[in-house]
């Protein structure tokens, strides 16, 4: 009977069983202060993660996508202007960009990690390039010191994509401190979650944070002064006080995730026609997904689904082959690496307390399917 109970891509439900003590006694505070929007947690949030990411400023803000097109606005970046993103990506990225009126440049990723390609960067960077958006896919950082070589001297801001990577780091270096700014989602998923959607904007420069503050609130610095055009974008106290609570659990937390990853790594180790994810020297992943690659990948995402396995695929369509984009005039073998990644590409169940047997009845079950097919 255990072999079918269900194995999620991510478990929340363990994760709110931890904090549930903790956080219980603070809602009912803010429940009955009625401090909805702006409470004091939500200072003490922006503190303690401003210490965790090595920043002077955290802006707490209602979701990444916000995030995102805060920190260019904030940063300089202005409608016309292009911006350098990776085709491998969830479309947020790209939409942060074009809901601006900016526009979205897209580069190829390199073929062990899948991450953004500096010398892709070096290909279309040019006289309208006016920021660069790296993303660090999947717990793992961009090659930070290259694309920060690339900008110095420029004049082209860095901004961060760093939604999928609270905790990475490189020589000691947190993930959201190597820019500009950087933008970062709580969405529940993400290995720092809220209860709904949340983002934050960090950043060592206190005039983007000052101005990243005004744009969240309408374009105002006091009220009803209204200097600039905005929007509203603010991070709900009550999210504040579940993501501090977890914020005190996320490094260990992320311990576990990179104790996963390993166990994942020996289980899968003699599987030939399983591509592993690679890790790098200096470097501290922090595993917000864990993506193999393997051919007939849609048949063994349906295999694992159907033993009640939370597989999943982080994505299946390349932004420039999405309608949504198909205004940027790019198509089927514009972006080989991430095109050929995208039909080979799935996610196995990962999660801070994900069991070792959970581990093995996932790695059992695809081994069974490879060999059936």
């Amino acid at each position: 009977m255990a072999e079918k109970l269900h194995i999620p891509l991510v478990d929340l439900q363990v994760q709110q069983a931890e904090i549930a003590d903790d956080i219980r006694e603070e809602i009912d505070d803010v429940l009955w202060s009625a401090s909805f929007i702006g409470g004091p947690a939500v200072g003490r949030f922006e503190k303690a993660y401003a210490q965790f990411s090595g920043t002077g400023h955290c802006i707490g803000v209602g979701n990444g996508t916000d995030a995102l097109e805060l920190a260019l606005r904030a940063s300089g970046v202005r409608a016309g202007g292009e911006v350098i993103l990776p085709a491998n990506s969830f479309v947020a990225t790209a939409e942060a960009v074009a809901r601006m009126g900016a526009v979205p440049v897209l580069v190829d990723v390199d073929p062990h990690h899948l991450l953004i390609d500096p010398a892709k960067v070096a290909e279309a960077m040019g006289p309208k390039t006016q920021a660069i958006v790296p993303v660090h896919l999947f717990g793992q950082l961009a090659p930070m010191p290259e694309i920060m070589a690339l900008a110095e001297g420029t004049g082209i801001v860095v901004i961060e994509d760093a939604a999928q990577s609270q905790g990475a780091q490189r020589g000691g270096q947190v993930s959201g401190s190597f820019g500009t700014a950087a933008a970062t989602s709580f969405y529940p998923g993400k290995n720092l979650g809220a209860a709904g959607d949340a983002g934050a904007v960090t950043t060592n420069d206190a005039d983007i944070a000052a101005m990243v503050r005004v744009l969240g609130a309408h374009g105002s610095s006091a009220k009803y002064v209204h200097d600039v055009v905005g929007m509203n974008s603010r991070l709900d106290t009550i999210q504040a006080v579940v993501l501090d609570a977890k914020l005190k659990r996320l490094p260990r937390w992320n311990a576990m995730r990179r104790e996963a990853a390993a166990q994942y790594g020996d289980l899968l180790a003699g599987v030939s026609e399983v591509k592993l994810p690679t890790d790098r020297p200096d470097y501290e992943d922090v595993w917000h997904l864990y993506v193999v690659q393997l051919d007939d990948r849609d048949s063994m995402v349906d295999a694992l689904n159907a033993a009640g396995i939370g597989a999943g695929i982080h994505y299946p369509t390349p932004i420039h082959l999405t309608k949504a984009f198909s205004f940027l005039g790019k198509g089927t073998g514009d972006f080989p690496v991430t095109e050929a990644a995208a039909a080979r590409i799935m996610s196995l169940p990962i999660f801070p307390h994900i069991l070792v047997k959970q581990q093995e009845r996932v790695v059992k079950t695809l081994r069974e399917a490879l060999r059936a097919r």
